[in-house]
């Protein structure tokens, strides 16, 4: 009998130390709290918002981060499968079962992440991405770095305490405001109650705040001993969202209670109209090239057909300009005459002229610049012809005096092709021709400086002032030659110059991708903003293009070759979007 009463005491006195020092021991951890308008960054309320404490789950939201940008450069897919490393499957509750060597797609083990907040799923997604923990943790640093997150360091997937694993209120509410506008095509699964991962349901961590409050759709909870109670959620209502952290809780109840608090206080500071301000996409190039295999998969070669097949050799050195003096402009009208005026019929005369123009770029060949040097493709054609392919100058611009000297087209025409003179010919207007609109190359500089030759002083009228703009030409083709022997043309009434942005080898920019429909004219422009970063190479001379439907607003690219159009549609379809082709 005493016995018994006293075991009853020491239960009772056990139960009461319980009740009485579990609030004191929670209390231990340090308190930190943060509010932002999520539309603009701005920070309507903190309280130790900068102070460095253990994140707890809340690493999660960078684990699932990571795999979204892997996902969305190529790097992976929602279906490849991962292989469960040993440390993924050591990792301690909260866990979703993982056993080493299990195989299971990518998708379930971010719904396991997100939802349940399993460390064995995210641990696996890190590994199974990286490779190694270290290496994982190594990229979540790097990228806290890259998204403002000053104060952040990481050494695993999961969040469970270790030495150095840090972070602050206001860096982890600036992780959830990335996750919402970096990748909107994955938000939801933060609002999720219950997900299916592939060997069962698992049901959310964070529902009873999810039901409780009005408007709440994420982000992430996360508890540890060390760290106390954590949340970073998100509200809501009309044309407001705000954004909170809370570090150092002492029960769900409690933070859950202290959550609502501040997303009252923050609606209640924000404006009702502000210009959005969605953050700026992180510069971070720690991470595998975008074509990259996925882990586990062989590179695949794409080939495209259509395409010309022309060799493209690397160019030579840029060779160095030669600073031509004010009194040039008679040597390049001079030029201009060689080039264009009639084939007479007597051959001695053309003999006679070709040799004296052979001369003259001799002369300029053995002569040095103003600077002592040679100029290198003068001496290249003096010498027997040597193919030069020098780089080429940066194209000219509208009304640039640099870009845009007198220097006439058919200059190099004449070095290559030293046509003969007849005195009394009246040089006519430049006929066209196709053209390169960029600065004088080296060549027709060096060429511009030689002594004009003696035929040309009997000119009786100047030249009018050509087009800027350089033709490179080779050996003269037979047309040449024809054409040359039958005299000036008529010139051709003027019309506009055609600019050619870029050759086509599918038969025209009549095709087009359609990205499906958006509920707002606004998420149809992102989504086009979003994939043409994704996709630069294939998009980079695609017009944007939004349609009102009544299903909704239809996002598409058009005005692209066949080949960009399917190459597109291809890599935007292995990210597990929507993308339909659209042709002529």
């Amino acid at each position: 009998m005493v016995v018994t009463t006293l075991m009853r005491w020491v239960r009772f006195g056990l139960l009461a130390f319980t009740l009485l020092c579990a609030p004191i021991l929670a209390q231990a951890a340090p308190y930190a709290a943060i509010v932002m308008d999520a539309r603009t960054g701005e920070i309507l309320y903190s309280n130790n918002a900068d102070t460095r404490l253990h994140p707890a789950s809340l690493t999660k939201m960078m684990t699932l981060y990571l795999a979204f940008r892997a996902i969305e450069r190529g790097e992976i897919t929602l279906d490849t499968k991962i292989t469960v490393s040993k440390n993924a499957a050591a990792q301690p509750p909260s866990r979703l079962g993982l056993k080493a060597g299990q195989k299971i797609a990518l998708r379930y083990l971010i719904r396991a992440a997100a939802v349940k907040s399993a460390n064995d799923a995210a641990s696996a997604i890190g590994d199974g991405i990286a490779g190694s923990e270290e290496a994982w943790a190594e990229r979540m640093t790097s990228m806290a770095k890259s998204l403002g997150m000053k104060n952040t360091t990481f050494k695993n997937a999961n969040g469970l305490t270790r030495t150095g694993h840090l972070s602050t209120a206001r860096d982890m509410t600036l992780l959830g405001r990335h996750l919402f506008y970096d990748f909107p095509q994955y938000y939801n699964i933060f609002s999720r109650r219950s997900a299916d991962v592939g060997v069962g349901t698992v049901y959310s961590t964070n529902r009873k705040f999810l039901a409780a409050y009005e408007g709440a759709d994420g982000i992430k909870t996360g508890y540890t001993s060390a760290a106390g109670f954590n949340l970073t959620a998100s509200a809501k209502r009309g044309n407001k969202r705000i954004i909170a952290t809370v570090f150092g809780g002492t029960s769900t109840a409690q933070r859950n209670a202290k959550m609502a608090e501040l997303l009252d206080l923050g609606f209640g500071r924000a404006p009702g109209k502000v210009r959005e301000q969605a953050p700026e996409a992180p510069q971070y190039l720690a991470e595998a090239p975008r074509d990259a295999p996925a882990p586990g998969h062989s590179a695949k070669t794409i080939r495209v057909t259509g395409a010309a097949l022309v060799e493209s050799p690397r160019p030579d050195s840029k060779p160095q300009m030669v600073d031509l003096p004010d009194t040039d402009t008679d040597a390049i009208m001079a030029a201009i005459a060689l080039a264009q005026a009639p084939k007479p019929s007597d051959s001695a005369v053309v003999a006679a002229a070709v040799s004296d123009a052979q001369d003259a770029v001799a002369s300029i060949a053995d002569t040095p610049s103003d600077s002592g040097v040679l100029a290198p493709v003068a001496v290249a054609q003096a010498k027997g012809g040597l193919n030069v392919s020098p780089r080429p100058l940066k194209a000219p611009r509208r009304n640039d005096p640099v870009s845009e000297p007198e220097a006439p087209v058919a200059v190099a025409q004449a070095a290559a092709v030293p046509a003969p003179v007849i005195p009394a010919a009246k040089p006519t207007a430049l006929q066209a021709a196709p053209t390169q609109t960029t600065a004088p190359q080296p060549e027709t500089l060096a060429l511009a400086s030689a002594p004009a030759p003696a035929q040309t002083e009997t000119a009786q009228e100047p030249l009018a002032a050509p087009a800027a703009g350089f033709v490179q030409s080779s050996k003269p083709q037979p047309e040449t030659l024809l054409l040359a022997s039958v005299g000036p043309t008529p010139a051709a009434p003027r019309e506009d110059p055609v600019v050619i942005a870029r050759a086509s080898t599918s038969g025209g920019r009549h095709w087009g991708i359609k990205l499906g429909l958006h509920t707002s004219e606004y998420n149809a422009q992102r989504a086009l903003v979003q994939t043409a970063l994704m996709e630069s190479n294939s998009l980079s001379e695609a017009l944007r293009k939004v349609n009102r439907r009544p299903q909704g607003f239809e996002a598409s690219f058009v005005g692209m070759t066949e080949d960009d159009a399917k190459l597109a549609c291809r890599r935007i379809a292995a990210r597990s979007n929507p993308c339909e082709l659209i042709g002529p």
